[in-house]
């Protein structure tokens, strides 16, 4: 019987995105099924693998986006879309893969749950821009959405605190802005797909969040503090306002939490 970490670490080293998506969806079936044992043989990589395209750069280098309403805005909203929940896939088989030895079963589970849905997120996205005459690699993309990953690759609190409850949390402050002006538009279908994907989100926020709470508990640290003071030392950016205070607060995470560093 295949080992769960061996199967994670060949999701995580499939490049081609389909494949990917995937590999993914068979380990997180495999999993609940019980085909996969119960051991960490194997490290997960430094750095997943990807294909040759998108091209990534620095957040410096990125192109500007064009006026949201023409042709070749749409796309680039859409391919960023894409881009972001390629990664997320990689971010959540990591997470499962990396400390699942440590957090046990019903994190690797939580974990490859999500896993699956950001499969999922990302082939409806690139079916999205298939329509639009476009595909996924067309256009440069953000190459520092793995950074904050590495940079906490030896704790799961402070893979918890910033991934789920600092990066995804993000998301669930600008979807609903992005969702409204793509229903204005007339896009009946992107609403729908972004609508999905928020509701989702806030499940993989919920998730994060659980857990972290589990990891304070252990070290008996007070919660909030502890987000606050793993935050500080492990994420480069802000934690920035507004924040869609209702999202973040059905996923568990409280003003408490974030209020007092926000900019």
């Amino acid at each position: 019987m295949q080992t769960v970490a061996r199967a994670i670490r060949a999701a995580l080293l499939t490049p081609e995105p389909r494949a990917k998506c995937f590999a993914t969806r068979q380990v997180a079936r495999d999993w609940r099924a019980g085909k996969l044992a119960w051991e960490f043989d194997v490290a997960m990589p430094d750095q997943p693998a990807w294909p040759d395209a998108p091209e990534l750069l620095p957040p410096g280098q990125m192109p500007k986006r064009r006026k949201a309403g023409s042709e070749r805005g749409r796309i680039a909203l859409w391919h960023s879309l894409a881009h972001i929940e390629f990664v997320a896939i990689d971010l959540a088989l990591d997470m499962a893969g990396r400390f699942g030895g440590e957090m046990g079963p019903e994190f690797v589970s939580d974990f490859l749950d999500v896993a699956a849905d950001e499969a999922m997120h990302f082939a409806l996205l690139a079916r999205k821009l298939q329509t639009l005459g476009s595909h996924y690699g067309a256009l440069p993309a953000h190459a520092g959405l793995w950074e904050a990953a590495h940079a906490t690759r030896h704790d799961v609190a402070a893979r918890l605190a910033v991934v789920p409850m600092v990066l995804e949390a993000r998301g669930l402050d600008v979807t609903p802005a992005t969702l409204e002006r793509v229903r204005e538009a007339g896009d009946a279908n992107g609403a729908k797909i972004l609508a999905r994907i928020l509701d989702d989100e806030i499940r993989h926020v919920a998730v994060g969040t659980k857990h972290f709470l589990q990891c304070a508990e252990t070290a008996q640290i007070e919660p909030e503090s502890y987000w606050q003071d793993l935050v500080k030392r492990h994420f480069r950016g802000q934690v920035k306002a507004p924040f869609n205070d209702s999202a973040r607060l059905a996923a568990g995470l409280s003003r408490g939490f974030y209020a007092t560093i926000a900019y």
